[in-house]
């Protein structure tokens, strides 16, 4: 990944990602982010454990921030978008879909 990709996704993931890393480790504790996503048996689902890989790049300094982190940073980008594509009509408080979401950083309500 060149340094103009590694900007553009450093500034798409800052965008988008909108939980603070304190709120997000909040949040990931709870029954609602817990019960979220697609589960294989038993396991943690994929947004759950994106959540704790997010809260890790937020704490990070921006100059530590390996190749790897950068993927992520885009596969986060690209989740977001997606999802923010599919809203629901209607009150979306407490609904899997904001809760998904706040799974991978955001709260579509913040």
């Amino acid at each position: 990944m060149d340094d103009e990709e590694r900007k553009q996704t450093w500034d798409d993931f800052r965008e988008l990602v909108n939980m603070t890393p304190a709120g997000l480790d909040k949040w990931l504790e709870s029954d609602e982010s817990r019960g979220a996503g697609q589960h294989k048996a038993g396991e943690e689902s994929t947004g759950h454990a994106s959540g704790r890989r997010i809260t890790e790049i937020l704490r990070s300094k921006k100059s530590d921030l390996s190749d790897d982190d950068y993927q992520h940073m885009r596969k986060v980008v690209g989740y977001v978008r997606r999802h923010l594509a599919q809203r629901p009509p209607g009150d979306l408080t407490d609904t899997r879909w904001r809760h998904s979401l706040m799974n991978w950083g955001h709260d579509p309500l913040a």
